[in-house]
């Protein structure tokens, strides 16, 4: 079974961790998040502020069942990395502090387990702590996160030192019954019975409660302490009883496929002291065994789907440590390791391997469903001492983290900085340490949103070869711009016949096309476009790739500026829960700053049978609207002076809409092909430049969208 553990910063999910692989011989010793010594937390920056950035598997056994154990970040600047953990789980357990209680975090933790229908359990830690409350706090989840609890443990002095953790024992009739009540909410046969007087016995009890959690219909809750292990024996118990293995679930991810190749999603990507990758990969069908060809896909950001094929050098299947007792140095029989269906391994030997690609598999499974918004601010990095060398490390080094985490995007800006696609002022820290871990100082400028451009009508351009007096280059290019579907990204297609020039021309113009389209008109990246070579021409053997590469430019963005273009602005989908005698003002208030209010209505309006008990005149309402993503924090500052500290808001993945007035605009870094002049200049100091220093830059450090 392949498990994740969620829970908002500080609620205790590593040290639950912690004790569940202590308690189950997974580890020597207990970690401890303050003392930096937990299994899971192994990055510098993790263990020195204690919070989880990465997630990380470990492995243990209870009886016959192998549990890979999921710890995943809590904060929300990792929201991605957290959903991209989800999309290869077979069930979850959210953690809870039974101080804090329901966060925002979880909320949206909460939404997106729901949204998976992913099996979910709750454990409410930290009862010994002062403050810590029991049947509040579940009317609260009920209230605020879940309104279907079964409650399978109670506590004794909460709050105090001495708080323990009671098992309520489904074996006593009166709380079965009381169960019972709870799942007959979605089960119309067992309320029929109940209401004739019939408790159902244990065994069939938990069947119907296995089979609601499984369609997470309810939550299963357990109190208890991850520090003092009280109430820990009982929610793995719980694990085996409520949650399905993943032999169990047929192995399948959701996507049809059945030609009985392996498939599987890479969910995470570490990197040795030697740069060298290893992935983690959950199988869902097939198997991999070592020194196998593999071809992996990924969508890349402009929409287009791309991929590699590759030979495994290394695989370790992960799994528990041997039993105490064992002889770690009696030799066991001499096979290659093999990674069967749904299970976790590790990978070396993909060079190219990033967050995110599918083994095997097509597209439009559970896996490759966007459940996460891409980064929506922007900050440009640079070395705090200047240099060629420096410049060209800290890129590197950057280009290095966007394999872990593709979506942080780099862009060389051309001036010795680099800009990086982030979700927070958390996530540029974490950034910021792995640079100093890589001997870079890095500085950043400020963050700003990042805004996009799509094409509002059909453009075409066409320059003719120098001989014709057309251009500087040897070189023919006709390029037509047009709309294209919303999230379709960028499509490149000929109207000419792929042998009118030789192979290698033919691939500088689509490439130098893409790379063009990462700054349009107002210097944002196009998408949803469809650019189509329409005419080329060559002249032997004049012409090189490089005359391909450095024209493509100029006709893309002069066809772009006939076809015109529109800047649009992300946005984020805002739900915010607030007392309905504060409505209005939030309403206003969302209004005053630009967002498209969307719906109102009563939190527990239309949500199924039984859920209206909470409602009333004092029953909270959800405002729906859609704002820009600059301004959620501002509503986020805001709502609890206007809701006397008892509103609660969450954003989650939004679409974009046209800027309201004057659009911002973004440096260019590539000279400015519709400058021709000026542009012309550009290349030429480029070389100058790159002659004097006798050295080439790479193909991450481009600035002209090509390499020579």
């Amino acid at each position: 079974m392949n498990l994740g553990v969620l829970a908002h910063v500080d609620a205790g999910k590593t040290s639950l961790t912690e004790r569940l692989l202590y308690d189950h011989g997974a580890v020597p010793e207990l970690g401890s998040v303050d003392a930096g010594s937990t299994r899971t937390d192994s990055g510098a920056l993790e263990r020195r502020r204690g919070i989880t950035i990465r997630s990380a598997v470990a492995a243990f056994r209870v009886g016959d069942l192998q549990v890979n154990l999921v710890d995943t970040p809590g904060h929300p600047d990792f929201v991605a990395e957290v959903e991209r953990a989800l999309s290869v789980l077979d069930g979850a357990v959210l953690v809870l502090s039974a101080v804090e209680g329901v966060q925002a975090q979880t909320r949206v933790l909460m939404r997106s387990l729901r949204k998976l229908r992913l099996p979910t359990l709750v454990f409410v830690n930290k009862i010994d702590r002062t403050g810590a409350r029991d049947a509040a706090l579940l009317a609260d989840v009920r209230r605020h996160l879940a309104p279907h609890l079964v409650p399978l443990s109670a506590v004794r002095h909460p709050g105090t030192p001495a708080a323990r953790a009671v098992p309520l024992r489904l074996d006593d009739e009166a709380e079965r019954e009381r169960a019972a009540w709870t799942a007959a909410e979605h089960d119309d046969a067992l309320l029929a019975r109940l209401a004739g007087g019939k408790v159902p016995a244990r065994a069939e009890l938990e069947a119907v409660l296995a089979a609601q959690t499984a369609a997470g219909l309810l939550h299963p809750v357990w109190f208890g302490s991850a520090l003092s292990g009280e109430g820990t024996a009982e929610l793995v118990a719980g694990i085996g009883t409520f949650l399905s293995p993943a032999g169990d679930r047929g192995g399948a991810d959701d996507t049809g496929d059945t030609d009985g190749g392996p498939r599987g999603t890479v969910f995470a990507v570490e990197r040795g002291d030697g740069g060298e990758k290893t992935a983690y990969l959950r199988l869902f069908a097939g198997e991999v065994r070592e020194r196998q060809r593999l071809t992996f896909r990924r969508r890349e950001p402009g929409g287009a789907v791309g991929g590699f094929t590759a030979r495994l050098t290394g695989l370790d299947v992960v799994a528990p440590p041997p039993p105490p007792g064992a002889d770690p140095r009696t030799p066991g029989p001499a096979r290659p390791p093999v990674l069967a269906a749904g299970g976790v391994g590790r990978l070396r030997g993909l060079a190219e391997v990033r967050v995110g690609d599918r083994l095997g598999a097509p597209y439009g499974g559970r896996a490759d469903e966007p459940h996460f918004a891409p980064p929506g601010l922007e900050t440009a990095v640079r070395p705090a001492r200047p240099g060629p060398g420096r410049a060209a490390g800290l890129h590197a080094a950057l280009a290095a983290l966007a394999d872990e985490d593709p979506l942080i995007r780099t862009r060389d800006t051309g001036d010795g900085a680099t800009s990086v696609l982030l979700y927070g002022a958390v996530q540029r820290e974490v950034i910021a340490d792995r640079l100093r871990t890589a001997g870079i100082e890095p500085v950043f400028a400020p963050i700003r949103p990042v805004h996009v451009e799509r094409p509002v009508g059909t453009g075409e351009s066409v320059t003719e070869l120098r001989r014709h007096g057309g251009n500087d280059f040897w070189a023919t290019v006709g390029l037509r711009v047009e709309p294209a579907p919303r999230g379709s990204g960028v499509t490149f297609a000929r109207d000419v016949e792929w042998g009118t020039l030789p192979r290698a021309f033919h691939r500088a113009i689509e490439e130098a096309a893409l790379r063009t389209l990462e700054q349009g008109l107002y210097g944002w990246e196009v998408t949803d476009c469809r650019v189509t070579c329409t005419r080329v021409g060559y002249e032997a053997p004049m012409s090189t790739a490089a005359d391909f590469r450095h024209l493509t430019p100029v006709v893309l963005l002069r066809a772009l500026r006939s076809a015109g273009s529109r800047v649009y602005e992300p946005c984020r989908a805002v739900e915010a829960e607030v007392p309905p005698d504060t409505l209005s003002g939030v309403v206003g208030a969302l209004a005053a700053l630009g967002a498209d209010v969307t719906g109102t209505a009563p939190r527990d309006a239309g949500q199924g049978r039984g859920r209206g008990r909470d409602a009333g005149a004092d029953a909270p309402w959800l405002v729906t609207a859609e704002l820009p993503a600059r301004l959620v924090q501002h509503v986020t500052e805001a709502l609890p002076g206007l809701t006397r500290g008892e509103g609660a808001a969450w954003s989650g993945p939004g679409t974009d809409r046209p800027v309201r007035g004057t659009p911002p605009r973004r440096a260019r870094t590539d000279g400015d092909p519709l400058r021709y002049d000026a542009y012309l200049r550009f290349l030429s100091d480029r070389t100058l430049s790159r002659t004097d220093t006798g050295s080439r830059t790479g193909a991450g450090s481009r600035t002209d969208g090509a390499p020579d």
